[in-house]
C-alpha cells in the first residue's frame, strides 16, 4: 500500500525535482501524482516502502531547513545590497493602484460599518 509522504500543493516545479532526486540518491522508491485536471486535488509524493518513511522524513525535514536558510540569506544578501523594494518604494512606483486600493478597502469599511451604526437611530 503506498504510504503520503508529502502533498505538492504550492510546491514549486525546482523542490520538487530536488525532493525527487534527493529521494532517487538515498534509494527511496516513490512515485509523484499530478494534480488533477481542474487543479482541484494537489498532486503528492508517494512511498511504496512503509519501512523508508522514517527515512525519507529525515531527509525531507534536512532538506526543507537547509532551502530555508539558503532563502533567508539570500534575502538578507538582496537586502544589504538594497535591492529588496520597500512599502514607500511600491507606493511612490504605482501611486494610482495605491489610491484605487485604498478606495476599495475604504468602500468595503462604510458598506460593512454602517449598518450597524445606522441600527440605533
Amino acid at each position: 500500500m503506498a504510504i503520503h509522504l508529502m502533498s505538492m500543493r504550492g510546491v514549486p516545479e525546482d523542490e520538487q525535482e530536488e525532493i525527487c532526486a534527493l529521494l532517487d540518491q538515498n534509494n527511496i522508491s516513490h512515485y509523484v501524482t499530478a494534480p488533477g485536471n481542474w487543479m482541484i486535488s494537489a498532486g503528492a509524493i508517494w512511498l511504496t516502502d512503509q519501512e523508508q518513511l522514517p527515512q525519507a522524513h529525515t531527509l525531507l525535514n534536512e532538506y526543507q531547513q537547509q532551502r530555508r536558510q539558503k532563502a533567508q540569506e539570500e534575502y538578507s544578501r538582496s537586502r544589504l545590497n538594497g535591492e529588496q523594494e520597500s512599502l514607500l518604494e511600491r507606493i511612490l512606483d504605482h501611486p494610482l493602484r495605491f489610491i484605487g486600493y485604498l478606495a476599495i478597502i475604504i468602500f468595503i469599511l462604510y458598506v460593512s460599518i454602517m449598518p450597524f451604526l445606522d441600527f440605533g437611530q
